[in-house]
This record gives C-alpha cells, sequence and structure tokens, in this order.
C-alpha cells in the first residue's frame, strides 16, 4: 500500500500542516521517504470525540459487531502480506522471521480476543433473584455485568512494532471490551503503525461499527502524549515503555479533573536466581539458556534478565566463565533506534565505572548495532547501591555473587517490583531457599522455575504486570486474555424489568453463557 504519512482518524486521513518528521533505517540511521505529519491538538479532540460519540451510537450488546471487528482486523493484517514486514524490517532492523512470529502472534490474540468476546465469561454476569418473602428484609432482584469503560487511549511500543503496538494487546483487549480506541503510534515505526491502523480502520467499517471506534494519531513529544491521556473524552490507558514515560503518563492521568486509570508495563530486570545443587548439576546447560537469553532480540525485551544472581564461590566463577565465552561468539545486533542504543551505552558507562563492578564481557557499540555485554559485582555493593540494580534496556546482565544464602536474601528483598524471577533449582535446593521463594512472591508478576523470563505466553493464566515500577497497576496483567477486564467497570442493575436488562443479564440467556445464578454457576435460563 502507498504511505499518506497522516493521522487517521475515525476513518479519514488527515495531518498536512504543522510539523513533520521521517523515520529511519534502524540498520543504516538513514531517514526514509515518507513524511509522516505529527497531530495537532485540535486532531486529538477530533479523535478523541469521535471515539465518544462512536460509543455513544452503539448499540450496548454489540458483541456480535466486537467479534467480528477483531476476526476481521486480523485478516486484514495478514493481507498485508510481505509488505509489512519489509516496512518493519527497514524501520526496527528487526529480521523478517522474527517479525513474521510477532505478525502470526498479534493476529493469533486478535481471534482469542474475539472467541471470549463470543464465549461471554468475561462479563462476569451475576443474577441474584428476589426473595420478596425473606423476613425482617425482603430481597431486591440484584444483577451486575461488566461494561465497557469507555475510550481507550493506546501507546504503541517501540521493541514489539506489531504485538505490543497498533494492534497489540492492549488494543485487542481494549476493543474487546467493547471500548472505541484511539492509538498513539511509536515514531520509531510509523509506516507500519500506517499499514496496521488501515487495516484496523477497515474492519471496523465492514464490522458495522461507527468509523470514531478507531483512531491513530502521531506525535514525537510528550506533548501529544499528554493531550491524548488528559482530553476528558478518554477514561483509561494502555501503556508498555520506559518508567520515566509511563510515569509522565501516570501522573498527567492523576492531575484531571476526572483522574482515570492508567495500565502502564514499565521497568522490570527480571532476576534469575541459581541455586546450588543445580548449577553443580547442569551449570553448563543453565549458562547456555541465560547467555541466549541475554542476547535474544538484542536484549530488547521486557523480560530480558538483567540479572542473575548466585552464591560466590567455584560454581558461580565457572558459570560466568562458561556464560562469558558464549556471549563473546554471540555476534552484534541492530537496535531498534538510535534512541535505545544511545541509552544503553549510557547505562553500561555508569555502571561500568562503579569500583564495585567488573566487565567480564565488553558490548561492542558501532552505531546501531551492538553486542552483548556481562558484568559482575557483590552481593553487598547491590544492597547498598539501588542503581546497581536499574534496568539497562539491551543484551546486558549483571551477575551477583552474595557470599552467602543470608546475604543472597538481603537481595532479593532489595529488588523494587518486577514483571518475573525465575529460580534454578533442584527440589532441594527449593526447601532449603523456601523463604527465597515468599520473598519473590511479593516480589513479581510471574515466577519461573527452570526456565528463562524471555518468552512471554498468550494464554488465560497468563500475568504479564507485576508491583511497582514494573506496573503502575498489579492487580492487572497486560497479556493474556486476563487483559480485557482492565478496560470494563461493574455495574449493578436493582429491581429493573427483564426486557430493560442488558443481553447478558436477561432470564432467557439468549447469549447462552455461563453466569453465577444465586451464587451457582450456570448457562441455564432464569426462571
Amino acid at each position: 500500500m502507498t504511505l499518506h504519512g497522516r493521522n487517521l482518524i475515525a476513518g479519514e486521513a488527515l495531518g498536512e500542516s504543522g510539523d513533520t518528521f521521517r523515520a529511519a533505517c534502524a540498520d543504516t540511521g538513514e531517514e526514509l521517504d515518507v513524511v509522516f505529519h505529527v497531530a495537532s491538538e485540535e486532531e486529538i479532540h477530533r479523535a478523541c470525540r469521535a471515539a465518544e460519540c462512536a460509543l455513544a451510537e452503539a448499540d450496548d450488546d454489540n458483541y456480535a459487531q466486537v467479534e467480528k471487528l477483531l476476526n476481521l482486523s486480523a485478516d486484514y493484517i495478514e493481507e498485508l502480506g510481505d509488505e509489512l514486514i519489509e516496512r518493519c524490517m527497514k524501520e526496527t532492523g528487526l529480521p523478517a522471521a522474527r517479525l513474521q512470529g510477532e505478525r502470526g502472534r498479534t493476529c493469533g490474540q486478535l481471534r482469542l480476543f474475539a472467541d471470549v468476546v463470543k464465549q461471554g465469561v468475561w462479563l462476569d454476569a451475576r443474577i441474584d433473584t428476589a426473595l420478596p418473602d425473606r423476613e425482617p428484609i425482603p430481597k431486591p432482584d440484584i444483577r451486575m455485568v461488566l461494561v465497557p469503560v469507555g475510550p481507550v487511549a493506546v501507546f504503541g511500543a517501540s521493541n514489539f512494532p506489531l504485538a505490543f503496538s497498533v494492534a497489540g494487546g492492549d488494543t485487542a483487549s481494549a476493543l474487546a471490551a467493547g471500548n472505541p480506541v484511539v492509538v498513539k503510534a511509536h515514531p520509531a515505526h510509523p509506516g507500519t503503525s500506517e499499514m496496521v491502523a488501515s487495516a484496523i480502520s477497515r474492519a471496523v467499517k465492514d464490522a458495522g461499527l461507527p468509523e470514531g471506534w478507531f483512531s491513530m494519531v502521531h506525535g514525537t513529544t510528550p506533548e501529544t502524549s499528554i493531550q491524548l491521556v488528559t482530553h476528558p473524552a478518554v477514561k483509561a490507558v494502555g501503556f508498555t515503555g520506559s518508567i520515566e514515560a509511563g510515569r509522565a503518563i501516570f501522573d498527567a492521568a492523576c492531575g484531571r479533573p476526572e483522574p482515570i486509570p492508567v495500565y502502564a508495563e514499565m521497568g522490570s530486570v527480571n532476576p534469575v536466581f541459581f541455586l546450588p545443587e543445580a548449577l553443580a548439576e547442569r551449570g553448563e546447560q543453565i549458562a547456555q539458556g541465560y547467555a541466549g537469553s541475554i542476547s535474544l532480540g538484542a536484549g530488547q525485551f521486557c523480560t530480558n534478565p538483567g540479572l542473575g544472581i548466585g552464591l560466590d564461590g567455584p560454581q558461580i566463577n565457572q558459570f560466568v566463565e562458561q556464560v562469558a565465552d558464549l556471549l563473546k561468539e554471540s555476534p552484534a545486533q541492530t537496535m531498534l533506534h538510535k534512541g535505545i542504543s544511545e541509552n544503553f551505552c549510557r547505562s553500561l558507562f555508569t555502571l561500568s565505572e562503579n569500583e564495585e563492578v567488573e566487565t567480564v564481557v565488553s558490548a561492542s557499540v558501532e552505531g546501531n548495532q551492538a553486542g552483548p555485554t556481562l558484568l559482575v559485582t557483590n552481593g553487598e555493593a547491590l544492597i547498598n547501591e539501588s542503581s546497581l540494580s536499574g534496568e539497562v534496556f539491551g543484551p546486558s546482565s549483571l551477575v551477583v555473587k552474595c557470599s552467602d544464602k543470608k546475604e543472597m536474601l538481603a537481595v532479593a528483598e532489595r529488588l523494587e517490583g518486577q514483571l518475573t524471577a525465575t529460580i534454578h533449582g533442584t527440589e532441594s535446593d527449593l526447601a532449603a531457599y523456601a523463604d527465597l521463594v515468599t520473598i519473590l512472591r511479593r516480589k513479581v508478576g510471574r515466577i519461573i522455575f527452570n526456565g528463562f523470563p524471555t518468552g512471554v505466553e498468550v494464554c488465560p493464566s497468563m500475568q504479564h504486570g507485576g508491583p511497582y515500577p514494573a506496573a503502575s497497576n498489579s492487580l492487572f496483567t497486560s497479556v493474556g486474555t486476563g487483559a480485557i477486564r482492565r478496560f470494563a467497570r461493574p455495574i449493578s442493575f436493582q429491581s429493573w424489568p427483564d426486557k430493560q436488562l442488558p443481553a447478558a443479564l436477561r432470564n432467557a440467556n439468549t447469549l447462552g453463557i455461563w453466569r453465577t445464578v444465586n451464587g451457582v454457576l450456570s448457562n441455564d435460563p432464569v426462571g
């Protein structure tokens, strides 16, 4: 398709004046051909108001249209074919195989949410019928269901240009909950964003929904983001990115006359704990997995293992040597854009300047290409200096050698909230380090045994989130079917006529969904 570089607002391409920018080729840094137009404040207002009006126009029980929208979005994204992959490769430097897999994940999660909408279980419909003869006070008929929260602002992430961007998990789950969406495209891959946005916009029209159901705007500065978040029509926000940007958006949303929820997935170092028996039994195997996880995708995953923690001694020393040998053989990879590679270099320089940190493998960074880095420190240093446990976004990890179990536990206590933590151990290790597991359960959203954190399965049981600063709200996930609940709110109907109730709460149960009726799960009519 021919890119126009404009903002896609309620089915129209707008924005031919004001500030402009170009995407850069991730490999070479050269500017690409298309000029993109930054959304004006008026265009952001128009997108948000169109979303608000679309929701007001739509049928309250438009589940079939929403299901169709999600399925058609997946179909139309796939129809973009190799052209989408080729544009995305230019803008991100990611290889074709990775992007083809990510496209499959993107379309798969859209169809997964379509199935969730069709099944209707997520509505959490609850019915408590009246007991007019109850003494001393009669019980009224009360019924509850989840309804859309309202227009949702979604921010595309740089590191997953498909699966966490315009049609990513935040958009899919917000749409599935019955909300219109306004996406702020990431300026590092605007062409990719426009192509995907065009597919969703087409799906909105073909699903019979108002065209204001979906819009996408461009922006290169925080002002665009803040204008979007503070617009009164926006009722919730989905974000994936840095702590600094996520916190700025969160603070802006909280500072509104009407504060709104921000579901921000932010920083995490995803500590990996190496327990003694496991290292003794399969240290080489663990080293291979750890090195691969560090270098995978140039380390540009929110689940990259930024910390490795074990007991000081011959085992961990040999382990570090094995990991170092593997990383030295790992070639440099293209980072997503210049800003990320520059931040990576700055973070590594700060770490390496610390006298308590030894650089075992030094990254070769040339232009936008970076090789892996391995550093080593001790438990006492990490406990005393919080900066050592900060996220370094890129292919690097810091191994922490603890003097004994007590210090390892103190290191675990020192950590902030994380998306994940991993333990490599045996059953005997787990028994001996039960208190470590107890600490980590308070610190993380997902705890992994004998694996590695990179790789996030899209499924109903996935929790991708965690205590702050991993996420702004640890009660929810940004991956998996549970993500839909972020963008819905409960409402109860008391003593309402059956015909005036939402379809999910009517006696006949024409949707055929499972509901909790007088405390019992059932898909039968209420009679």
